[in-house]
């Protein structure tokens, strides 16, 4: 093993980390609210002033495991009405397609320890421009493309800062910090570089009055104390000014009433910007930042060094050279991960998307018992919180490192989400992606009825039922990489908790007993004509071809590892049984339910949708062609022969639905067949409608995009689909980015973009359906172009497409920076790589939240 490989071994190595959010105003954590307006609650305004009850942000932040201690860095460039302590955006009611970070930053660099990162911030010289952010995309309609910071104008000229922020660590508790400011621009210019560490306030709310201590030890070195972190300096290159003050709430400046507190968390930025007495004479406090007041000559640039230790005689002498060290044993560590690949822009990528993993890490606090019920030192909360949001999760009590969506915009877990990130981190860190996914099946997490938490917003909502697939994914990997040992402890813990999530699932989301499920948006948001979450008027309800595709896959996933489990525990086989059945009556159900004998396959177009039905058991089925329809070809598992006849229940089982329910026995593609490598396939499709859904899928008019799949057909550009419900028209309409609808706020967008999963998922099954079906058997595509290709070949086509969004194309432009010149051509911007939520259909530029590294990240799977 490599040096980096070898740390993975001891988890001490990721005691401190990247674990500090990029936003926390803004959040339901933060929102003590009557009506739980959490974007109103806490704002970007207040949170200079505001300490937080949970978690804290900060630019380039880090902390150690339980947010004790925070570091990250704050700037102010001397024109600006405020100090750069935290990135700018705006809130979901403010932003044209709701809310949006409106800074530039990049995540460049990161192994699984952390004992190597590496970010940059862009930071304007000009006065950063708050109000017309605001001001314009307020100006904006959902039909106006939002305004970023880019468009200002204000790095046209190039009067920016480049300020990269590097970590190295010593030790697992010895960090060094290295910061470089670079002048872009042709004047010298001036900046407060504000290294800033600060204790998260646990004292103020009832539970331990215990108060940490920051306080100058000598000049250049800061005392750090906590009782339960124990003793740390940090010291700082030369003998910079220290500023102190406490991370308490400014009452005065939010709430018009003096606490008698003499020192607030807003008091470093009021002493250099307003010349206010709000530092602690005293050089003490709970928040402190080093002042280094610098000018940068034009096109040059400056280096901050600080030093994070538990060893008071560590200084400088060794810095350098542990720097060096840190970088080499991550190339060394990425090097042998990319060993297979000579093409230094995938291997940019690649790293970068992990980086951007690794990055998205973080701590994350929320006790929803005490959230609803209030802290002893504090104010009861409303009564009305008791019958709001989330009351029904008293139990979820989470205090642990997760990876996160996007720490900006979607600063706390979801968790189908959560599942895909898996998928990217055990090619880096096998063991995190298997706490990650043991985590939400934990009982403080878990919903005492079977349900997973989906998100913060609601944790009652339904994601797609994704675990068991992304489980059973690493399992096969982990166990290929140890020589075909498996992790069994690891996939029976899971397995035992996914069936009382299966057992949710039926009981609460098939509400007539038909197999035929009823999941609510399902993480696709507003890709239905109105809101599947909505109640329906006169008793109709949506019976969804995605919710009931995606528990057909669920079965066969439990199948599947029940069926690998049973050959440590032959009691597995009767389980792997009863998964096959429900596997055969979802098919049932989807294939050949209701009056027209045709379920949510509708035989005239060739594809699956959503149907309404009403009491009287009449249907209409909601014509969109959309990703919705196309869900059902990931219900697809390839078995060994073996796998089965090694089963006498199994196998006697199958033998029994084939002699006794030939009805059903036709409806599943080849199941009772073994190909000559001695395969079985299990499949809610059979070859005929896998070709038709494919037709569609790969049709340039249609799905196939030259970036990927898209959420939406194209055909409904000219052709909207239209329902009238009582009395009121609902339309879809193909629409390539952002979205005209407002469902699920101003970012629900999906009637038409690329999205990544998706498009994994789509890949991952062609995979399966070829280890099936052989080179030999072949579909078209594109469609109509007259050149056919098996299914690997038709996946691999689909990789290329996406990875088109990232690289270069012949005139050395990458689809992702859209028209931004400045991005695709300028040396200081161009192999920056952001990594967005989700893709123009039309174009391949990125749309959405810019750090969705999270499911996004999928792009390095592509790239290995």
């Amino acid at each position: 093993m490599n040096v980096e490989q070898t740390r993975l071994q001891d988890n001490d190595w990721k005691k401190w980390g990247p674990y500090v959010s990029d936003r926390q105003w803004g959040t339901v954590r933060e929102d003590y609210s009557v009506n739980g307006d959490a974007w109103n609650y806490v704002t970007h305004d207040m949170a200079r002033s505001k300490a937080y009850r949970w978690n804290e942000e900060g630019i380039a932040g880090i902390c150690d495991e339980l947010q004790l201690l925070c570091f990250s860095i704050a700037l102010w460039n001397k024109k600006d009405p405020i100090i750069k302590e935290r990135y700018f955006g705006l809130s979901n009611p403010e932003g044209n397609h709701g809310e949006d970070v409106k800074e530039l930053y990049y995540y460049l660099d990161s192994t699984p320890t952390h004992s190597y990162m590496k970010m940059l911030y862009k930071y304007p010289q000009q006065e950063y421009p708050y109000a017309w952010l605001v001001d314009e995309n307020k100006r904006r309609t959902r039909n106006d493309p939002e305004f970023e910071l880019i468009d200002t104008g204000i790095f046209d000229e190039d009067k920016y800062f480049d300020v990269f922020t590097e970590y190295a660590k010593c030790t697992p508790g010895e960090i060094l910090i290295r910061i470089t400011v670079h002048n872009r621009g042709d004047e010298d210019a001036s900046l407060h570089v504000l290294p800033t560490v600060w204790f998260r306030n646990t004292w103020d709310w009832g539970y331990d009055d215990y108060k940490p201590h920051l306080r100058q030890d000598s000049p250049g070195i800061m005392d750090i104390y906590h009782k339960d972190l124990g003793q740390y300096w940090l010291k700082a290159d030369g003998e910079p000014e220290f500023l102190f003050c406490d991370n308490e709430t400014n009452t005065k400046r939010l709430y018009n009433y003096d606490d008698g507190k003499p020192f607030y968390k807003d008091g470093i930025n009021d002493y250099l910007v307003h010349g206010a007495n709000s530092i602690n004479p005293q050089n003490a406090g709970t928040k402190a930042a080093i002042n280094y007041n610098i000018t940068i000559p034009a096109k040059r640039s400056a280096i901050i060094r600080l030093r994070l230790t538990q060893d008071a005689r560590n200084a400088f002498e060794d810095f350098d050279n542990i720097f060096k060290n840190r970088q080499a044993e991550a190339d060394e560590f990425y090097n042998t991960l990319q060993q297979h690949s000579s093409d230094t822009d995938h291997g940019m990528i690649q790293r970068q998307a992990f980086a951007g993993m690794m990055w998205s890490k973080q701590y994350y606090h929320y006790d929803i018992h005490n959230w609803l019920n209030g802290d002893p030192k504090e104010p009861i909360p409303p009564a009305e919180r008791l019958t709001g949001r989330n009351n029904r999760w008293q139990h979820l009590n989470t205090r642990a490192i997760i990876s996160m969506p996007d720490k900006w915009e979607y600063p706390w877990f979801a968790s189908w989400d959560l599942a895909f990130h898996c998928l990217p981190l055990a090619n880096i860190d096998m063991a995190f992606a298997k706490r990650q996914l043991l985590l939400l099946t934990r009982d403080w997490y878990m919903h005492p009825n079977g349900q997973l938490p989906a998100y913060e917003w609601d944790f009652g909502d339904a994601n797609p039922p994704v675990h068991a697939m992304v489980t059973w994914t690493i399992y096969k990997q982990d166990k290929e990489a140890n020589g075909g040992k498996g992790d069994l402890r690891f996939l029976e813990r899971i397995f035992h908790k996914l069936m009382l999530n299966f057992t949710w699932w039926v009981n609460r989301k098939d509400a007539m007993g038909n197999n035929i499920f009823e999941g609510g948006f399902l993480g696709l948001d507003n890709i239905g004509v109105f809101d599947r979450n909505a109640r329906l008027p006169d008793g109709q309800y949506l019976e969804q071809a995605d919710g009931t595709s995606w528990m057909a896959m669920y079965s066969l996933n439990l199948l599947r590892i029940a069926s690998e489990l049973t050959a440590n525990n032959g009691a597995y086989a009767d389980i792997a049984s009863k998964f096959f059945e429900h596997f055969l009556y979802i098919v049932e159900a989807m294939s050949n339910f209701g009056k027209d004998k045709e379920g949510l396959w509708d035989e005239e177009d060739g594809f699956f949708y959503d149907q309404l039905k009403s009491p009287d058991n009449s249907v209409q089925k909601m014509k969109i062609r959309s990703v919705v329809g196309l869900i059902p070809l990931f219900a697809t598992e390839v078995l060994e022969d073996k796998e089965i006849t090694d089963s006498p229940i199994f196998k006697d089982r199958m033998k029994w639905f084939t002699d006794n329910r030939p009805d059903l026995a036709s409806l599943v593609s080849r199941w009772n067949e073994k190909n000559a490598e001695g395969r079985h396939l299990l499949s809610l499709l059979r070859g005929y409608r896998m070709k038709s859904l494919l037709r569609y899928m790969l049709d340039e008019n249609e799905f196939l995009s030259p970036y990927g799949i898209r959420s939406v057909s194209k055909y409904h550009l000219n052709n909207p689909y239209r329902i009238k419900v009582d009395g009121q028209v609902f339309s879809v309409k193909y629409l390539p980015a952002e979205s005209d609808s407002g469902l699920f706020g101003g970012n629900s967008n999906w009637r038409g973009p690329i999205w990544v999963p998706i498009n994994y998922l789509i890949i991952d099954s062609l995979h399966r359906f070829h280890q099936y079906y052989g080179d030999d058997y072949k579909v078209e595509c594109p469609t109509n172009s007259g050149v056919f290709m098996n299914l690997k070949e038709v996946a691999d086509n689909l990789y290329y497409r996406l990875l088109n969004i990232f690289l270069r194309d012949e005139n050395g432009k990458r689809a992702v920076f859209g028209n931004y010149k400045k991005m695709q051509f300028d040396p200081e911007f161009k192999d920056y790589i952001l990594f967005h939520e989700y893709f123009d259909g039309d174009n391949g530029r990125g749309v959405g939240a810019s750090h969705q590294t999270g499911w996004t990240g999928l792009i390095a799977n592509c790239l290995l």
